[in-house]
């Protein structure tokens, strides 16, 4: 779509406001609308904003050592491909933003720039990233002390769907009105926990679509007189939340991951993007699990991975290779990443993600044998034997093996890097001293 058309679809819509939306650094949505007089004037040229929101923590306040304060201002500039009307919202649409300077430039602190900058150089391979987002999210409900899990429901439940029927028929129902895709739905582990797993597709659009989901739901739940909650582990005691992402590379149209001939199905190209991974993964985690509520999730047993490995369906390796399906093979072959949760800017974080595997491919690297048992069941030394290494314990750790990365900071961009570490240091010096079941809390809020 181009701006025209938005215009016109605006004024044939009778619309109030058209927001424009940006995910900053800490992964909050944040944004300005414009109402229909003036959205001529700001479509083209954007809409002002102070350079030092790029800074701010979710704790709502400029990071201590950010580079960025209260002096100079870029332009929010939409992307007219990325419009949606907004059904839980009347009479008002949305946008999503990229950050240029005054002189029309990518800002070096845009994180939609950045992927963008990193899929131009797969694209100078010829090759195309396919990424397909799992949403977990908490169904809340306010209760005496707070927001609490909307029900009890267990794990896959047909109580749990019917329970979550009218929700979830309203946010499917939104999200095909807006064009996107989700393919399949069910309870989670969690007491009002929820599954929401979209369609792949190319992985600008993937990350666009994982804000506009995550908008959806969001306010869908409101609707319902409910909430939404994407954080890592907004209860303690139980189920942490993910957002995985399946991811697959393609080449002159065909899966370039695909080689039926392979055990695992995989081609040499697969391996070594795994590989990539895998070796970046200790600083990675700074983009894919950034939060404190993230190493509360990050734990032997849970699911969501804690070692540096890779296995065939394997749910506690970092890496999962997943099962291809009958008759399907080469379209669904593909790789799900566990290390990943909803504080993370999906921007960031497929940059990182893609950025690694490049590496792993141009590097023509090999991640070792593929671990084809629980991780956590293993001792020490055979853990040590097969190279398989332990997270780092907390965001800070993760940032600093981001700082030494030269790799992945070049190719994402050393400058954006650092102000999203330096957003997450403020981030965990403001909630570090928090009793457990309080930091928990709010991020739940957060996210």
């Amino acid at each position: 779509m181009e701006s025209g058309e938005v215009l016109e679809r605006v004024q044939r819509e009778g619309l109030a406001l058209v927001r424009f939306l940006y995910c900053d650094n800490a992964n909050i949505v944040r944004g300005k609308a414009t109402t229909l007089t003036n959205l001529g004037d700001f479509i083209g040229a954007g809409i002002g904003l102070t350079m030092a929101m790029q800074g701010f923590t979710p704790t709502e306040r400029i990071a201590t050592d950010a580079s960025v304060g209260p002096i100079g201002e870029i332009r929010l500039v939409p992307d007219p491909a990325t419009y949606v009307l907004l059904p839980y919202a009347p009479r008002q649409a949305a946008m999503l933003c990229d950050m240029v300077t005054l002189s029309g430039e990518p800002w070096d602190l845009c994180p939609r720039a950045a992927l963008r900058r990193v899929l131009d150089s797969a694209a100078a391979d010829g090759l195309v990233v396919q990424v397909g987002f799992e949403h977990e999210f908490y169904l809340l409900s306010r209760g005496n002390e707070g927001w609490v899990p909307f029900d009890r429901s267990l794990c896959f439940s047909t109580r749990g769907m019917n329970g979550a029927g009218p929700v979830i028929l309203d946010i499917l129902d939104a999200l095909d009105a807006q064009g996107l895709k989700a393919v399949q739905y069910y309870p989670e582990l969690g007491p009002g926990q929820q599954e929401l797993s979209m369609d792949h597709t190319a992985a600008l659009r993937a990350a666009d679509e994982a804000i506009i989901a995550r908008e959806t739901i969001r306010g869908v739940a409101e609707a319902h007189g409910l909430a939404a909650s994407f954080a890592p582990k907004p209860f303690i005691d139980q189920a942490g939340s993910g957002s995985h992402i399946h991811l697959s590379v393609w080449k002159a149209g065909t899966n370039a991951f695909y080689a039926g001939a392979d055990p695992l199905g995989l081609a040499p190209l697969a391996y070594s993007f795994i590989a990539g991974i895998l070796v970046h993964l200790p600083g990675l985690l700074a983009l894919t699990c950034p939060s404190l509520n993230s190493y509360q999730r990050l734990a032997p047993g849970m699911w969501s991975s804690a070692f540096v490995c890779y296995g065939p369906d394997n749910r506690e390796a970092a890496v999962r290779i997943a099962s291809p399906f009958r008759g399907r093979e080469e379209a669904s072959t593909n790789i799900e990443l566990k290390a990943i949760d909803g504080s993370a800017n999906p921007y960031l974080a497929l940059a990182g993600v893609i950025a690694a595997g490049l590496d792993g491919v141009r590097r023509g690297l090999s991640p070792g044998e593929a671990i084809r048992t629980n991780p956590g069941s293993m001792s020490d030394e055979q853990r040590a034997a097969a190279g398989i290494g332990r997270f780092p314990s907390t965001p800070l750790v993760a940032g600093r093996a981001l700082q030494g990365d030269t790799i992945l900071k070049e190719a994402i961009g050393s400058h954006i890097v650092e102000e999203a570490l330096s957003v997450r240091r403020s981030e965990v010096a403001d909630l570090d001293g928090l009793e457990p079941r309080e930091m928990a809390k709010r991020y739940l809020s957060f996210y």
